[in-house]
C-alpha cells in the first residue's frame, strides 16, 4: 500500500524514526477511537429510544443475535482496517468497529448511568485506564514477546463464548468470578496486542493496530464495569 508516511515495511526492520512515528500514530488513533466511542455512546444514551433498543437487544435469546452480529461486523471492520487498497477504507473499518462497540455497550451503559451510583462509571473508566497503562508499560519496558499468549486467548475465548451462549440458552447468570476471569483474559489480550504492535505490524498498519488495541481495551472496560456494578448491587 502506498502511504504518505514513507517507510511501509516491518516494524522490526524499520528505521528508528519510522518506528517512533508508527507507535505515535497507533496510540494517537487509539485515543481517537476511545474519544469517538465516548461521543457515540453519549449520543445513544441521550436518544429517546435507547431503553427500548436495549430491552430489544437483551430480550430472550436476542442477545445471541446481537453477539453474532457484532462478531460479523468485527470481522468486516478488521478486514477493512487491514486493507492495502486505501487509507480511507482502513478508517472506515475503525469507525465501523467503534460504532458497533458503542451499540453493544448500550444496555450495560444504561444500567451504569441510570440505575447505579454516579461514581461507578468514572471509577470503572479510571481503573481500566490505569490497568491499560500498566500493561502497556510492562509490554514495552520488558521487551518481552507475548505472542505465546495467542493459544491461551484462542482457547479462553472459545470457553468464554461457550459459557456466554450457555448462560443465555439455559438462563443462568455469569457472576463475579466469570467477570474477574475475563479481566485477566482482557489483560492478556492487551499484552498480546501491544507485543504485536512492536513485532508483527508493518509501519503503515497503524489503523489496524489501533483497532486491535481498542478491542482489547473495550473488553477490559466491559468486565471492569460489570464488577463495579456487581458490588453496587451488593451494597
Amino acid at each position: 500500500m502506498s502511504t504518505s508516511y514513507g517507510y511501509g515495511g516491518s516494524f522490526a526492520g524499520a528505521p528508528a524514526d519510522a518506528r517512533a512515528a508508527f507507535v505515535r500514530r497507533t496510540y494517537g488513533h487509539l485515543a481517537g477511537a476511545v474519544l469517538a466511542f465516548a461521543l457515540v455512546e453519549a449520543l445513544l444514551l441521550r436518544w429517546s429510544g435507547a431503553e427500548e433498543l436495549a430491552l430489544t437487544m437483551t430480550g430472550g435469546w436476542n442477545w445471541l443475535l446481537v453477539l453474532g452480529g457484532f462478531m460479523l461486523v468485527s470481522y468486516v471492520a478488521e478486514r477493512w482496517a487491514r486493507s492495502a487498497v486505501s487509507l480511507n477504507v482502513q478508517y472506515a473499518g475503525l469507525a465501523l468497529y467503534v460504532v458497533a462497540e458503542a451499540v453493544l455497550f448500550l444496555p450495560l451503559m444504561l444500567v451504569a448511568t441510570r440505575y447505579a451510583d454516579a461514581s461507578v462509571l468514572p471509577s470503572a473508566a479510571i481503573v481500566t485506564g490505569f490497568l491499560f497503562l500498566g500493561l502497556t508499560l510492562v509490554a514495552f519496558v520488558s521487551g518481552a514477546d507475548f505472542s505465546f499468549l495467542r493459544g491461551f486467548l484462542l482457547i479462553g475465548g472459545l470457553v468464554a463464548l461457550g459459557l456466554i451462549v450457555a448462560s443465555i440458552l439455559i438462563g443462568f447468570t455469569l457472576g463475579l468470578v466469570f467477570s474477574a476471569c475475563m479481566v485477566v483474559f482482557a489483560a492478556a489480550a492487551i499484552l498480546y496486542q501491544t507485543s504485536n504492535v512492536a513485532r508483527h505490524y508493518r509501519t503503515d498498519q497503524h489503523v489496524a493496530a489501533a483497532l486491535a488495541l481498542f478491542a482489547a481495551v473495550a473488553l477490559l472496560f466491559w468486565y471492569v464495569l460489570r464488577i463495579f456494578l456487581y458490588f453496587q448491587q451488593e451494597d
